[in-house]
């Protein structure tokens, strides 16, 4: 189903499967979330694992590496130290496993944001865009600019943040920014 006819019920609910299962939600934690039958949730995960079986490799190899090494890496190669890892207790240990996942996606995703506000300053004042960045909102950048100036800058910050991995990084996926412009924040939701 395209995304753009998807009902917000199915697209909650897919995105509560998708990150609840990087996250290490169990059976019992979904059923809670989506308020079904646990036996319905635990069905969605062992799906969503016969399905995508290279999510459940990496989540293994991602474990497997942060016990031996005591961190993980983001795509940069930027280091996450993981400290309960090798715990003995099951909670402590479970919680560093769930981290360890999380870690190299979420950061990757920070440096490619930092990358991007790093690189924005400069790319707006050479190409004359009178555009200032005022907040950054986990994978969003605000910035204020003249009326006259808006179209502009959101087209150049947009080349920017979708290109700020570069070169460093090459992606495979695209990454695809969208560009609002409103009095303010919330309105440009």
């Amino acid at each position: 189903m395209p995304v753009k006819d998807m009902p917000a019920e199915i697209r909650r609910r897919a995105k509560a499967i998708n990150f609840g299962i990087v996250y290490g939600i169990s059976g019992f934690g979904l059923a809670n979330q989506l308020g079904i039958p646990q036996s319905e949730a635990s069905d969605y995960i062992k799906k969503y694992f016969v399905r995508f079986p290279g999510i459940r490799d990496y989540m293994e190899h991602t474990k497997k590496f942060a016990r031996e090494t005591g961190y993980v890496e983001t795509l940069f190669g930027r280091r996450i130290h993981i400290r309960e890892i090798n715990s003995k207790v099951p909670g402590f240990r479970g919680g560093a496993e769930r981290a360890a996942i999380n870690a190299p996606i979420q950061g990757a995703a920070a440096d490619v944001i930092r990358r991007a506000m790093v690189q924005l300053p400069g790319a707006l004042v050479d190409a004359k865009v009178k555009a200032i960045m005022l907040l950054q909102v986990h994978d969003e950048l605000i910035f204020e600019a003249p009326d006259k100036e808006v179209d502009k800058a959101a087209k150049l910050i947009k080349s920017v943040m979708e290109k700020a991995a570069l070169p460093a990084v090459e992606i495979s996926v695209p990454l695809v920014v969208e560009a609002r412009a409103a009095d303010n924040w919330d309105a440009a939701h």
